[in-house]
C-alpha cells in the first residue's frame, strides 16, 4: 500500500466513465429513479416513463455538456478548464466504448419510454425533444463547438 501517493492520471475525468462498475451504477441509478417515480400514487405509468426519460436526459445534459473543468486539482487544469466533461472522456477520442455506452443508453431509454407510453403524440414529442437535446451535443461534429456563444467561458 502506497500511502500519500497520488494517482497516475493527470485528469481523473478522462477515465471515470470507463472505470469499473460505473456502467452498472449508472443503470441502477436510472432504475432507482424510475422506481421512486412509480411509487408516487398520483402519476400514471406513461407519465412516470416520460418523467424518467426527461429527468435522466436533463441530468445527463447538465453533467456531461454544461459542467466544465475538473473537480480535482490537476496539473492540466488550464487545458481542461474550457472542456466539458463529455469532451474530456477518454482524452477526447471518439467512438470509444464509454462514449458508445453513454450515447446508446438514452436511445434505449427513449425506446422503452415510447413503447410504454404507447406512442402517445404528446409524450412522443416531449421524449423526442429530450432525446435530441442529449444526443446532438454528443456528435463528433460538435466536439468543442459552442453554439451562439453559449457555455463559451
Amino acid at each position: 500500500m502506497n500511502v500519500g501517493v497520488a494517482h497516475s492520471e493527470l485528469n481523473p475525468n478522462t477515465r471515470v466513465a470507463s472505470s469499473r462498475g460505473s456502467w452498472l451504477a449508472y443503470g441502477l441509478a436510472v432504475g432507482a429513479l424510475h422506481v421512486v417515480l412509480l411509487s408516487v400514487p398520483v402519476l400514471s405509468v406513461p407519465v412516470v416513463w416520460t418523467l424518467t426519460n426527461v429527468l435522466h436526459n436533463l441530468v445527463m445534459y447538465l453533467l456531461l455538456h454544461t459542467v466544465k473543468g475538473t473537480p480535482f486539482e490537476t496539473p492540466d487544469q488550464g487545458k481542461d478548464r474550457l472542456l466539458t466533461h463529455w469532451e474530456q472522456i477518454d482524452y477526447g477520442l471518439q467512438c470509444t466504448s464509454s462514449r458508445k455506452f453513454l450515447s446508446i443508453s438514452p436511445v434505449v431509454l427513449y425506446l422503452l419510454t415510447s413503447f410504454y407510453t404507447k406512442y402517445d403524440p404528446a409524450h412522443f414529442v416531449i421524449n423526442t425533444a429530450s432525446l435530441l437535446s442529449v444526443l446532438l451535443p454528443k456528435l463528433p461534429q460538435f466536439h468543442g463547438v459552442r453554439l451562439f456563444g453559449i457555455n463559451k467561458y
